[in-house]
Formats: structure tokens, C-alpha cells, sequence
């Protein structure tokens, strides 16, 4: 059943983060532009994962007005223990760290070989299950990882020869924006320097490079390290201390969108060039542009709650999938 929940509700996600990411609306400056805040959806995502608590609260005080047994049950080995909630704070930096690190990634390379390299996380997720909490790989599961392997270096390698053959064939040089440094009357408080920013293409003309895409392909792997780690801690914090998976998930959106809503100040002012932040004054987040584009376009706040919603379903059934079989058959079904 929570397989299932899985697949229909992380569809369903997916389908809403697109559904949004593809509309437009007016934005700040009156223009009308693409929805592309992806640290604010980030936020929205976490803020789904919030409202499981509210979920948990509400099953906990039906449940105590439910009449009592007259005796207690004499096996209680699977009622949760007490545990410190800030043991899901881990957790939920790994979501948000490698959530950032895979948006950097995807914005340097191409979307399919995002989705392609995200299929690492099996390896490292079966793996790091292995190591830190002693479970048994079947030769048929490290076959699995091998073709998964080939599959990731293939896609690798075909990145690099394709864009080495474009660019052999169309160079396609970096500009640089000399008063990028010059003019802060926009509100930002720091600017990179124009040769850090020629260096990662932010004040280019849009097209990617061949360091962009081994760096972008790099970044997006490494990345799946870190959500494998964030799998591998739910499932030995879930099943050490029996937390019911709603609770779970609202702790980890609970320390998620605190953490996250404190640092959309701070990404408000900071200036990364037009590549990186596709935001009328190009900061690296501008949330009061988000939800002006969210205000003044229905079906786009339509979508946005679509995504809130979805995910809190999606991360309920996964805590559950890895409560009751592995963290590794969890991303097995996410991939």
C-alpha cells in the first residue's frame, strides 16, 4: 500500500513542480516571466512535510479518545520510545544541503542527465546500509548497482563527447557585464567578483560549456552521497526508537522549514548573475517575487499547493516504505 503511495503521490509531485516550473505570471518589475524559485518550492515542500505533524496531533487525541483496553498489551516492543526530536534535524539538513546542491547541478548540465545521475543514490544508499547498519546485499541487488554504474558512466561520457563535438563545431564564448560589480542600488549586500562569475558562467549568454557539464554531472552525483546518508539515518533513527512515520516527517519539515525560511533572507541579497538566479534582480532567491508571481496567477498557486500536499503524502509513504522494509527499496521506488 505504501509502495503504491509512493508511486501515485510522487507523480503526482513531480507532475506539480513541472506544472509550475513551465507557467509564467507578472513579476515584480510588471514583466511576465517564467516561475522559477526553486528555493522557494524547496520551502513549500518542507512546509507539506510540516503539516504531518498537525496530521500526527490529530490521530494522537482521536486515539486517546478511544476507549481504553482494561489491560495493558504484554508485548509493547513495537509502542514508540522516547527519543530527542532534534534527532531529525540531520536528516533534514541533508535534504535541504543536497536539494541546493542538485538545483546548482541541474542548472550547468541537461535535465537528462540530471534525472540519470540521480539514480546514484541506490548505490550509495545500499552501501551506506551495508556499513552502518549491517545489512546483507544479495549478489543479485550488487548486479543491480553494476548496471546502475554503467548506466551513470555512459551517461557521463556521452555528455562530454556531445558538447565537445558542439563546441568544436560552434564556440560559444562567455560575455562578462562590467558593471555587475559597480551598481548596487538593487538592495544586494555582496557581488562575486566578474572573473568567479566568468568563471561559472553566471554572466554568460545561457549555454553551457564542457566544464559546466562535468561539473554540473559531478555536483548532482555527489549530491545523491548525501541524500543516501539522509535514508540511511531515518531508517536507524525509525527503527531504533519505533517513531511513527507521521511524527517523523513532521519533525524533519518542521527543522526544514525553519532552516530554510531564515536563510531566504539572507539568499534575497546575495547577487549571482542572471544564469543562477532567474529573478528579475538575479539574487541567488527572491521570495517576495515568488509569491507576487504566486498571487497574480490562480493556477499557479493551484500547482504550488498541488506540490505542498503531494509531498506530504509522498514522504509519509516513503518513512513507511523504510520503517517497514529498507531505506534502500525506498529509493528504489523513488528513482
Amino acid at each position: 500500500v505504501f509502495a503504491g503511495m509512493m508511486i501515485i503521490f510522487g507523480t503526482f509531485n513531480t507532475l506539480s513542480v513541472k506544472w509550475a516550473d513551465k507557467m509564467k505570471s507578472k513579476s515584480i518589475d510588471g514583466t511576465i516571466q517564467p516561475f522559477n524559485h526553486p528555493f522557494l518550492q524547496a520551502c513549500g515542500m518542507f512546509l507539506g512535510e510540516m503539516m504531518c505533524m498537525a496530521a500526527f496531533w490529530v490521530s494522537r487525541y482521536l486515539a486517546r479518545r478511544q476507549p481504553q483496553q482494561p489491560f495493558p498489551p504484554i508485548d509493547d516492543s513495537s509502542a514508540p520510545r522516547k527519543f530527542n526530536p532534534f534527532i531529525f534535524l540531520p536528516p533534514a539538513l541533508c535534504d535541504m544541503t543536497a536539494t541546493s546542491i542538485q538545483y546548482i547541478g541541474l542548472t550547468l548540465t541537461y535535465a537528462s542527465s540530471f534525472q540519470m545521475f540521480r539514480g546514484a543514490v541506490i548505490i550509495f544508499t545500499g552501501i551506506f546500509s551495508q556499513i552502518f547498519l549491517g545489512r546483507k546485499m544479495q549478489w543479485y541487488k550488487w548486479v543491480g548497482i553494476f548496471l546502475v554504474i554503467s548506466g551513470l558512466v555512459t551517461v557521463g561520457v556521452n555528455d562530454v563527447i556531445s558538447q565537445g563535438s558542439k563546441n568544436s563545431t560552434q564556440p560559444q564564448p562567455h560575455t562578462i557585464n562590467n558593471n555587475s560589480t559597480g551598481d548596487l542600488d538593487d538592495g544586494r549586500f555582496w557581488t562575486p567578483h566578474p572573473s568567479l562569475l566568468k568563471l561559472y558562467g553566471a554572466e554568460g549568454n545561457g549555454t553551457k560549456s564542457d566544464t559546466d557539464i562535468i561539473l554540473g554531472d559531478a555536483l548532482i552525483f555527489c549530491s545523491q552521497i548525501i541524500v543516501a546518508t539522509q535514508m540511511v539515518l531515518e531508517e536507524k533513527f525509525i527503527s531504533k526508537y519505533n517513531v511513527p512515520a507521521l511524527q517523523a516527517v513532521g519533525w524533519e519539515g518542521t527543522f526544514g522549514f525553519t532552516t530554510l525560511s531564515i536563510l531566504l533572507i539572507p539568499f534575497s541579497f546575495i547577487y549571482v548573475g542572471p544564469k543562477f538566479g532567474n529573478n528579475p534582480r538575479h539574487m541567488l532567491e527572491d521570495p517576495y517575487d515568488g509569491v507576487y508571481q504566486l498571487a497574480h496567477n490562480p493556477l499557479l498557486a493551484l500547482a504550488f499547493c498541488g506540490t505542498i500536499v503531494s509531498i506530504a503524502f509522498f514522504n509519509f509513504a516513503g518513512i513507511s516504505v523504510t520503517k517497514e522494509l529498507s531505506a534502500t527499496t525506498r529509493m528504489v521506488l523513488d528513482s
